[in-house]
């Protein structure tokens, strides 16, 4: 009981900073965002390369926070694309640094996946969060999250409810405690969603639409997910942080959308949705 109501204080703690960065300002998108792409980045780093950061896995976190400002300043502030040149400095940098490295081939693929991996998926957000004219609108984003959230949540109900004592597993070498049943329930409960985000108006999009887009989410949210299983059983880790007391880290938290958005989001601009 103790660990449930940790968990649900966590989570409506969590929850109302999300809303704040995407309803409140274009500033506070911009902040949350960037925090959540830097403690991201370091719990990768600190899972992968260890818990003393060297100076190319800072200089990896700052090309990742230049990245998602550079397109945010682009956008909101209509600054000339240029400055997303900045990026290229500290990239740079850290392949120079590595040459004081015995092991730097070790390091560097690790280094840079962390820029494609974290940064780049949530820097896209900004492509949603701000049409042309940058003007600030965050309901997009938000109803990604939701969708996002409610794969989540159906997943564990249907999961608790059918895929637990004769359930079906859905991929046991990597994740033992998933189930198809799990599985087809957040998907029935992610196409629902979908649509009953359309129909009040949260995407701007017709019905069918919204609904591939909900069942896009899944699909790649629940590869994301197997993916960071995977990374954190490679390195025998059971959370990537604690930074949220009762769900570990906010990699833990964000697994599937640094999979599922990019996709999501090249959906909705290759069929001119917005």
């Amino acid at each position: 009981m103790k660990s449930f109501i940790t968990r649900t204080i966590s989570a409506i703690f969590f929850a109302a900073i999300m809303l704040g960065g995407l309803l409140w300002s274009p500033l506070a998108f911009c902040g949350v965002f960037g925090f959540i792409i830097v403690v991201m980045m370091y719990e990768y780093l600190h899972i992968t390369l260890g818990k003393k950061l060297c100076l190319g896995q800072w200089l990896s976190i700052i090309s990742g926070l230049l990245l998602f400002t550079g397109v945010f300043s682009v956008r909101y502030f209509s600054l000339n694309p240029g400055v997303l040149m900045a990026v290229a400095l500290p990239v740079s940098l850290i392949l120079i640094t590595l040459l004081w490295k015995k092991e730097n081939y070790t390091l560097y693929p690790y280094l840079l996946s962390s820029i494609v991996y974290i940064a780049l998926p949530f820097t896209l957000l900004n492509l949603l969060a701000f049409d042309y004219a940058g003007r600030f609108n965050g309901v997009i984003v938000l109803a990604l999250f939701i969708i996002l959230w409610a794969s989540d949540v159906g997943a564990y109900i249907f999961g608790m409810l059918f895929g637990q004592k004769n359930g079906h597993k859905l991929f046991p070498s990597i994740s033992p405690k998933k189930s198809w049943e799990g599985y087809i329930g957040s998907l029935f409960v992610s196409a629902v969603v979908g649509f009953y985000l359309s129909k009040f108006d949260l995407l701007p999009f017709r019905f069918a639409p919204s609904i591939i887009l909900a069942v896009i989410i899944n699909v790649f949210a629940t590869l994301g997910d197997l993916v960071e299983s995977q990374l954190k059983r490679q390195f025998d880790v059971k959370d990537s942080g604690k930074i949220m007391p009762g769900h570990g880290g906010l990699l833990d938290r964000f697994d599937g959308a640094l999979i599922a958005f990019p996709v999501a989001i090249a959906y909705i601009y290759i069929f001119g949705l917005i």
